[in-house]
Formats: C-alpha cells, structure tokens, sequence
C-alpha cells in the first residue's frame, strides 16, 4: 500500500494529513471557488480541496494505513489494561 492519496492531482503524504472535513465548504461569498469541497487539512497550516469521491478515498486510505480501530468496550467491562 501506498503512503500517497491523490487529491486535485496532487500525491499528499497520509503521515501529513490532520484532519478531514465532514461537511463541505460553503462561505456564500459569491467569488468563493471552494464551495462543495471538502477541506483537508495538512501540517503546518496547510491545506488541499477534494471532491466528495476524493474525500472519501481519502479516508478509507487512512483507515486502511493506520489499521481499523477497535470495538469499544461494552458497557459494565472493565477494561482490559
């Protein structure tokens, strides 16, 4: 598996990734050319558009990278440390 994710044709590093909009932008300023993207947002204040196809392989690359996280505990278990 690959370290890189393609968004708006740029190779992004995953180990750079911080965060993955939910929602799309939307500012209403009518010369905003973002609107209906998906920020995600690099180190060091950085940041790349995506498409919604483009998000959504964004996140099933980190999920896939960092390993799925496990089930929470069921209530009333003591946690196994």
């Amino acid at each position: 598996m690959s370290v890189f994710c393609v968004v708006d044709d740029k190779y992004i590093p995953l180990y750079r990734v911080m965060w993955v909009a939910a929602t799309p932008h939307f500012c209403g300023d009518e010369q905003c050319q973002r609107e209906g993207f998906y920020e995600i947002r690099l180190e060091q204040g950085e940041s790349v558009w995506a498409k919604p196809e483009e998000r959504d392989k964004m996140l099933k690359h980190l999920e896939e990278w960092q390993g799925e996280l496990p089930d929470e505990e069921a209530e009333g278990e003591d946690p196994a440390w």
